[in-house]
């Protein structure tokens, strides 16, 4: 017996020592737990087991302490200070009471009070969410107000942009519809209108009757079960569970027993798993618990309520327990700020045909992807129907509003007959009012609305804008605030429902209305007026300079003197060969040798006159050879200055210095408001040009600009290349100039978040396959190839007269020259015939007067001869008398 109680005392010593060593080496964290039933308090301390057994190694110790959760609140608290407190519990799992659904709000207050986190494992009030009165409570289950999450990302996928929001006029249904607001402002959803109810009403009608006059068919509801199925009652009565409408209910809505075909809700993944979210709780606080202390040491919790001071440290395990992330038993654990769960798991759900709830797809957090994801398209719709509903109550008939633009829309004069009809190239002609005015609408825009109305299948009319402009986000007519005018006007306060014109896509039009896919790509270029080269009488000059003209002219009369001084000095030349009478006229005179320079350089026959001595020849062929190079250098030259001689734009493009430091002699501009004018006022290196243009005469349609272009009023008018292109090939005096910049796109405008922006932009991407776009550019812009005007600027030019006048003008020069020089010679030669008929006439009188003297002598002489001959006679005869 003694040495049973000495080995006694000696294992109690060992155990007490044992306990002493455990003490000094572990640190003991009580956790403490009020929940539904004793299995889930068998399920935690099995948690808490385990949560041991994962750190085997490590120096905490978990211990576990539960009591069930009573249904009356005061008990309950009254429970948490006796049981649980007494335990030195550092953290509280919260669930609730047993067959109810009560939220676990006064283990929050009391355990709040002393600064001892709760971890709620089923409660999903929104008002669990408020810190300055839950300041120590962290949940495993979202709020239900995070249910506008997934609506929103569903509204996103399906593209309504436009919903009624009918919430209970209650703390849960003030919250979702407030997140829900926040999120919206985001994404541009607009609430038309939100809807309140008072909850336990026993009939609904008057509240969703108005919902009829709107035009949204998208219906949120925030509702509990018992409201949901009064509602679902009441507007199956006024038909509003039909097709065409479109149900997103919250997760207490969608358990209605009479919710329709074709409603679609979300349930929370897990968010009844009791176990699961146990095991996630218990895992949260064991990690925090191992992050916290492994740093630092913390003091014990108070161990009753009559401690007035509440537990200095139970901040910093709060602030480390919403710091823990985590993948848990329900997915990835993780809170925000104010402790609520982050990235839980959601299925959608779609209450088939058959009446029963299947899930269409998934939102959450799941292998490293936020977000939602659809699974496929085999989504029920009220009315039993597989066709989504377009979300607003949709009419066929539109309005459409344009304005004239060549070439995409040109409006004629109205018939007299009444009948609009197309005129080539047009396919369509439609009826466009303006005003009282009745015309017809034709072109590009017209011919793709005709196609555009038969593929989604609606009607329209169309009427031309009101002030003949775009539209520009500017103060207008002396108002002190910004307003969009012309079409963007027209289209935002709903006078239109679209815009089919060439209406430029930026971003402050996007800002305010959506856009379809473009129809047709463009850019901004600029419109001048062909400048053409001053062709003058000396053209044919042109290939050599001055200088080199009278060198040429100079070296044709010295090679000729040298010439002649070389043949008229050579001893072999024709003045040394022989002296005969005609040797003088067929040597090498002065005339003769400026005839031979000349044929020479000009390549014309040369018959007589040509050199005899070796030396003259010898020249004559380095003159030959001189003019051979001179006469194929004018020629290439020539070509180059007249072939290639063809009309040069004013400007190289938008960096031109006339463009970027203007004068006052050269103007440009573009038309006011429009987007073309909004790209100069955003760009910062364009704001030079644009402040230029803004000080100019203002330009509010296309056409005046481009009459001032043809008249010379403007020397530049930028605007988009399709319009620039279709007027420069329809007037060959105009030409485009430089390299697209601005490039941006052609689209159809709809107001924001119309049903129709779908339908339309597939119609127009559809088109743009099909090839029918490029038909319609080939129809109406792209008729170059049809166009007299010259196809390039590289091409050659043909010659004209105004080209060639200086030749023509010459050869009537040397026409007129010759003809003068003959009346000279005629002159000339009566002149010198007159001098001779004088002279002749003189030595005529001359050699009949020196006849006469001669007869006269010859006649004296005989006559002295007969005298003195008589005398002779006379004289013998007397001799003979004797």
């Amino acid at each position: 017996m003694h040495k049973a109680g000495i080995k006694m005392l000696l294992l109690a010593a060992t155990y007490l020592a044992c306990c002493v060593y455990a003490q000094a080496s572990e640190q003991v964290i009580t956790i403490g737990a009020s929940l539904s039933s004793e299995k889930m308090e068998f399920e935690f301390k099995q948690a808490v087991n385990a949560l041991n057994r994962r750190h085997l190694k490590s120096r905490i110790l978990f211990n576990s302490t539960t009591i069930l959760m009573d249904s009356n609140p005061i008990r309950s608290a009254l429970d948490i200070c006796d049981k649980l407190l007494a335990q030195h519990v550092y953290t509280v799992v919260a669930s609730h009471p047993n067959s109810t659904d009560h939220s676990p709000i006064s283990v929050s207050y009391t355990c709040g009070y002393y600064n001892i986190p709760v971890v709620g494992i089923s409660a999903r009030d929104s008002a669990f969410s408020d810190v300055n009165v839950h300041k120590m409570f962290l949940r495993t289950v979202p709020p239900f107000a995070h249910q506008a999450d997934v609506w929103l990302e569903l509204l996103v996928n399906l593209t309504w942009h436009k919903v009624i929001f009918v919430y209970s006029a209650d703390e849960e249904g003030r919250s979702v519809l407030s997140r829900f607001q926040t999120l919206a402002e985001e994404h541009n959803i607009r609430i038309e209108p939100s809807v309140k109810y008072a909850p336990g009403e026993k009939n609904y009608t008057s509240v969703l009757a108005p919902i009829l006059k709107h035009t949204s068919r998208v219906i949120l509801l925030s509702a509990s079960t018992e409201d949901a199925e009064v509602i679902y009652r009441d507007a199956d009565v006024l038909g509003m569970t039909g097709e065409g409408w479109a149900w997103i209910v919250s997760e207490q809505a969608f358990d209605a027993y009479n919710i329709p075909v074709g409603f679609l809700g979300v349930h929370l993944v897990n968010g009844t798993n009791e176990v699961n979210h146990i095991k996630d709780a218990v895992q949260v606080i064991g990690h925090a618990f191992w992050s916290l202390l492994d740093t630092e040491n913390i003091s014990n919790p108070p161990t009753e309520c009559k401690d007035i001071d509440s537990w200095t440290d139970g901040e910093k395990v709060y602030n480390e327990l919403i710091k823990t992330q985590l993948n848990g038993e329900t997915g990835q654990v993780s809170f925000n700020s104010e402790g609520d769960r982050l990235n839980p798991m959601y299925d959608i759900m779609n209450i088939n045909g058959n009446r029963r709830s299947m899930s269409v797809g998934l939102y959450g957090h799941q292998e490293k992807v936020l977000g939602l994801r659809m699974m496929g398209r085999n989504i029920t719709w009220p009315g039993n129907t597989q066709e989504k509903p377009k979300g607003e109550k949709i009419s066929r008939n539109l309005t459409i509003v344009t304005l004239k633009e060549k070439p995409f829309v040109e409006v004629l004069p109205m018939p007299k007959d009444g009948v609009c009809r197309p005129v080539a190239p047009a396919v369509h002609a439609f009826l466009c009012k303006n005003a009282s005015q009745d015309n017809c609408c034709m072109g590009y825009c017209m011919d793709m609305l005709a196609r555009i109305a038969e593929k989604v299948k609606f009607n329209f009319t169309i009427h031309l804008s009101k002030d003949g402009l775009f539209g520009s986000f500017e103060k207008h007519n002396g108002s002190d605030k910004k307003y969009w005018n012309g079409m963007m006007g027209e289209l935002m306060t709903k006078e239109a429902d679209l815009i089919v014109a060439p209406l430029t896509i930026n971003p402050e039009r996007a800002n305010g209305i959506d856009f379809t896919k473009p129809f047709k790509y463009q850019g901004l270029n600029i419109l001048v007026r062909k400048t053409q080269k001053d062709s003058s009488l000396a053209s044919f000059l042109q290939p050599f300079q001055d200088t080199l003209w009278i060198l040429v002219g100079l070296s044709v009369h010295v090679v000729a003197l040298v010439l002649y001084l070389l043949d008229r000095f050579s001893p072999f030349g024709r003045f040394k060969l022989a002296k005969s009478d005609d040797t003088e006229e067929d040597a090498l005179n002065l005339s003769s040798a400026m005839w031979f320079s000349w044929g020479v350089l000009l390549n014309s026959g040369i018959g007589e006159g040509t050199p005899r001595s070796f030396s003259a020849r010898v020249l004559g062929m380095v003159w030959a050879g001189f003019a051979m190079i001179i006469v194929a250098s004018y020629t290439a030259n020539l070509a180059a200055f007249l072939v290639l001689d063809r009309p040069e734009a004013l400007i190289s493009g938008i960096d031109d210095p006339r463009l970027r430091n203007p004068n006052k002699k050269f103007k440009y501009a573009t038309v006011k408001g429009s987007a073309t004018e909004m790209y100069f006022k955003r760009q910062v290196e364009l704001s030079t040009m644009y402040r230029n243009m803004d000080k100019q005469k203002k330009y509010y349609t296309a056409e005046d600009a481009i009459e001032d272009i043809r008249i010379g009023e403007l020397q530049a008018f930028i605007w988009d290349s399709p319009r620039l292109e279709y007027e420069a090939a329809s007037d060959c005096d105009l030409t485009t100039t430089g390299d697209l910049f601005g490039r941006s796109g052609l689209g159809i405008g709809l107001p924001k978040n119309s049903p129709w922006t779908h339908e339309v932009s597939m119609a127009v991407l559809d088109m743009h396959e099909s090839g029918f776009m490029e038909q319609l550019d080939n129809r109406w812009i792209l008729v170059d190839s049809k166009s007299s005007c010259p196809e390039s600027n590289s091409a050659p030019a043909t010659l004209g007269l105004t080209n060639m006048a200086g030749v023509f003008m010459m050869v009537a020069g040397g026409i007129v020259a010759g003809v003068l020089l003959i009346f000279i010679e005629i002159a000339y030669k009566r002149h010198r015939g007159l001098k001779e008929k004088e002279l002749e006439l003189a030595r005529n009188a001359a050699d009949r007067w020196r006849g006469n003297i001669e007869k006269r002598k010859k006649l004296r002489a005989t006559w002295q001869y007969l005298h003195a001959l008589k005398d002779t006679n006379e004289i013998d005869l007397k001799s003979e008398e004797p």
